[in-house]
Formats: structure tokens, sequence, C-alpha cells
């Protein structure tokens, strides 16, 4: 089961790309798009199948109450899964990219902060599959998916910036 979901968000996002490409209507943001729609997307399933693992890792940046980091376990998640398909079916897009890169940034200053008082943290991202990446990685990480949603809302601005007196 657990392979199921990284699977199934490679195969949605090699669908609209197949798709994209039949149509003719495949651009460079549009392929990063779909990237940084999938990674949202896994990222949230993952989560979303151990909520309170997922609980445990936000505990672990001894910011919050443990009551908040309960609801914020089983909230988030859902969240990145909506705002990866807002991505892909540029449905509601604008909010998407507003959210990630909201969610992106907290969870930046978060993880420097707890870095800043010595705690060593297990961010939770991806699961499994990022607990043992140093503070370095999970930082390039972090930083390199802000820069892809950052350029992604430069991008629709521009597409969308109409000029009204």
């Amino acid at each position: 089961m657990k392979i199921f979901w990284p699977v199934f968000a490679a195969i949605l996002a090699a669908v609209a790309v197949i798709v994209l490409i039949a149509t003719k209507k495949i651009t460079f943001w549009r392929i990063v798009d779909l990237i940084i729609g999938s990674v949202f997307i896994y990222a949230g399933v993952i989560k979303a199948l151990d909520p309170i693992g997922f609980a445990n890792d936000i505990d672990n940046y001894k910011i919050l109450p443990w009551p908040i980091d309960v609801r914020l376990a089983f909230y988030l998640p859902w969240l990145e899964i909506l705002c990866g398909l807002a991505l892909i079916a540029q449905r509601l897009y604008l909010g998407g990219l507003s959210i990630l890169t909201a969610l992106i940034s907290v969870f930046i200053v978060a993880t420097v902060a707890a870095k800043g008082r010595g705690l060593d943290i297990t961010c939770g991202c991806f699961g499994h599959a990022s607990k043992d990446w140093s503070f370095t990685d999970h930082l390039a990480v972090d930083l390199l998916l802000l820069s892809a949603v950052l350029f992604l809302l430069r991008v629709f601005s521009n597409q969308h910036h109409t000029c009204s007196l």
C-alpha cells in the first residue's frame, strides 16, 4: 500500500505530461507545475497515511502544544494534496501557489529556528525517505521548492497582469 501512492503520483504527472505534449500545450513553466504539484501530492499522501507519525515530526520542533500538532498532522497533508492538484489541474491555481509559498516559508523558518535551538529533528516531509537527510539536505530541498513556487508565481503574475486605470 505504501508504494501505491508515490507510484500513483508519478503516473498522474506522466499522464498530464503526455496530454500536454499531445495537445502541444507544453511549456517549461507547465512542466515545473507538474513536478511541484506531484511532489506535494506525494508528500501529502505519505503524511496522510501516517498522521500520528507526522504529528510526532511536528512535535519535534517544540513550537506548538501536542493537541495542535495532532490537528495539523491531520489537516496539512490534505492541504498539500489539494494544492498539488490545483497546480496540476490549473484550477484555483493562484490559491494553491500562495498556500504552498506560505507553507514552505513557515517550514523553512521553523527548521532554521529548531536548528538554532540545537534540536535534532526529522522533518517528516517525505516520510521515512527523508528521515536520514542532514539539515543542509532539508534546507536545500526546501529552498529549491520555494524557488520553484516563487518562479511559478512570477510567471502567473506576468501572464495575468492587467493594467487598469
